[in-house]
């Protein structure tokens, strides 16, 4: 598929698409005999890893670094485990922190509620 229609798919700009090439977030991107960049189901699968990994608030570096790691292939399987495991440590922090602050708010809409606090 083309830029245009990878673009839609993913959900991402064309320029975004271009910003990951360019840092080796996405490497070896075919290109059509036009010069063309075709991309297919597997750049599909990769590209919505990449962003539930930025949703879940990996920073862009350790992306990479996972990337890096990726590329080299089957010998670097613990490396990224280690890295994607921390990654869900911090997430798991992250999301307690969220549950905390959602009960504070929550608390503090009750007691609006109730008329407590004016």
């Amino acid at each position: 598929m083309n830029m245009r229609e990878f673009s839609d798919k993913v959900e991402l700009s064309a320029y975004t698409l271009r910003y990951y090439e360019k840092i080796g977030l996405l490497k070896h991107v075919q290109r059509n005999t036009s010069g063309h960049r075709v991309y297919s189901n597997r750049d599909i699968d990769w590209v919505s890893f990449i962003k539930r990994l930025k949703d879940t608030g990996m920073p862009l570096e350790e992306i990479q670094t996972y990337a890096s790691l990726r590329e080299l292939g089957a010998q670097t399987v613990k490396e990224r485990q280690a890295l994607l495991e921390n990654h869900q440590e911090n997430l798991v922090k992250h999301i307690m922190q969220q549950n905390e602050h959602l009960k504070a708010l929550d608390e503090k809409i009750n007691l609006y509620k109730s008329g407590e606090m004016s």
